[in-house]
C-alpha cells in the first residue's frame, strides 16, 4: 500500500433509514491515515490486496479541510478499490511530501475484506500473514494498520466487509451513530462491539469498546460520507442544535480540472473525525481515471524528496 504519508478508507454506501432524522442516501465514502512509504503502500494495495488506482491527484497546496493533516506543502490523494466509488469501498491515501512517518493511535482497529486471492498473494510476495482464526489472516499494513484477510473466494459485490473504530463509551457512540446520524444497528456483542451500516449488502462500521481513552495518534484519521448537497446545512444545523461538536462549518474544496466539492466536517464523542461531502459533485469528481495508476507511477518515479534530505544531511518530518 505504498503511498507515503497518509491514508483514507473509503467506502460507498447508500443509506436507506426511516430513522426520525431524513438525509436520503447517503454513502459511506473514506477514512484518512497517515502512512511513510508510498511506494511501499502502494505495492500492499494493488500487489496484495489487489485493489485497483482508481484516480490520482498531486496538489501544491494543503487542503482547506485538512484533508492531508495540518499541513501546508506540497501532497498527494490515491484513492483506491475493488471498483467505481459509486459502489465500492475506497481508500484514499495522502502523501505529504516532507513527512516520513506518523506515530499510529490506537483508533483505527482494522479493516477486513474477504479474498482468498489476496491471500494468495501474499504468500507468492512473502508479505507476512498471521493466522488468527479459521480462515482468517491478519496483514499488516505499511505504517502497521491492520487488516484482516478472509481467506474465502472474493464476493460479486465489493470485497471489504468492515471497518472498525476504536471507542470509549460504547453506548454514547452508538447513540451518536444511531440516532443522530441514522446508522442501523446490525448486531451487538455484549458491551463490547456494535455492527453498524447504511445497508445489508455494503461495508460496515464496527464501533469497538477499548475502556479507555481513544488515542488518534499523529495520523488525522478520518472517515466521509456522502450526501444531497441540500441536506449538508440541515446536518450542521442539527449538530449545533445537539451541541455536538463541528470541526470545520461549510465549505467547498477545489481539485484543479474537476468539480468543486463542499464540505461540513463534525467530530463523534471520540474525536474520530466525520466528513460529509456533497453527493452531486462528488459524483463528478471520484470518475474513475483510466490513467490514474501511470500517474501514480509517475508521480513515484519523479519524487526526489528523499534524495534531498538524504543529500542536505537531513530526515523527513515524524509528525
Amino acid at each position: 500500500m505504498p503511498l507515503t504519508n497518509a491514508a483514507i478508507f473509503a467506502t460507498t454506501v447508500r443509506r436507506e433509514s426511516d430513522n426520525v432524522r431524513q438525509y436520503g442516501d447517503w454513502l459511506v465514502y473514506t477514512i484518512i491515515k497517515g502512512v511513510g512509504d508510498r511506494s511501499k503502500t502502494a505495492t500492499f494495495y494493488r500487489d496484495v490486496l489487489g485493489m485497483k488506482i482508481l484516480r490520482h491527484e498531486e496538489f501544491e497546496e494543503g487542503c482547506k479541510a485538512t484533508c492531508n493533516g495540518p499541513y501546508d506543502g506540497k501532497w498527494s490523494k490515491t484513492m483506491v478499490g475493488f471498483g467505481p466509488e459509486d459502489d465500492h469501498f475506497a481508500a484514499e491515501l495522502t502523501y505529504n511530501y516532507g513527512v516520513g512517518e506518523y506515530r499510529l493511535g490506537n483508533d483505527f482497529l482494522g479493516l477486513t475484506l474477504q479474498s482468498s486471492q489476496a491471500v494468495s498473494n501474499a504468500k507468492r510476495l512473502g508479505w507476512p500473514l498471521t493466522e488468527v482464526g479459521k480462515a482468517l489472516y491478519l496483514a499488516e499494513a505499511p505504517g502497521g494498520y491492520h487488516f484482516y484477510l478472509v481467506d474465502k473466494e472474493q464476493p460479486p459485490n465489493d470485497p471489504v466487509q468492515k471497518v472498525c473504530l476504536a471507542v470509549s463509551d460504547l453506548q454514547k457512540s452508538t447513540h451518536y451513530w444511531s440516532s443522530l446520524l441514522g446508522m442501523k444497528v446490525i448486531e451487538r456483542h455484549e458491551e463490547k462491539t456494535v455492527l453498524m451500516g447504511f445497508a445489508d449488502t455494503q461495508c460496515k462500521l464496527e464501533l469497538h469498546n477499548i475502556g479507555g481513552t481513544v488515542d488518534h495518534g499523529t495520523a488525522f484519521g478520518r472517515i466521509a460520507f456522502s450526501c444531497p448537497r441540500e441536506q449538508l446545512a440541515d446536518l450542521e444545523a442539527l449538530m449545533t442544535k445537539e451541541n455536538q461538536k463541528i470541526l470545520t462549518p461549510l465549505i467547498s474544496l477545489d481539485t484543479p480540472g474537476k468539480a468543486t466539492v463542499e464540505v461540513v466536517i463534525l467530530a463523534d464523542p471520540d474525536a474520530h473525525e466525520i466528513c460529509f461531502v456533497g453527493d452531486e459533485a462528488f459524483r463528478q469528481l471520484s470518475q474513475m481515471d483510466p490513467s490514474g495508476n501511470a500517474l501514480l507511477d509517475k508521480a513515484m518515479a519523479e519524487d526526489k524528496s528523499d534524495d534531498w534530505f538524504a543529500k542536505h544531511n537531513k530526515q523527513k518530518a515524524s509528525a
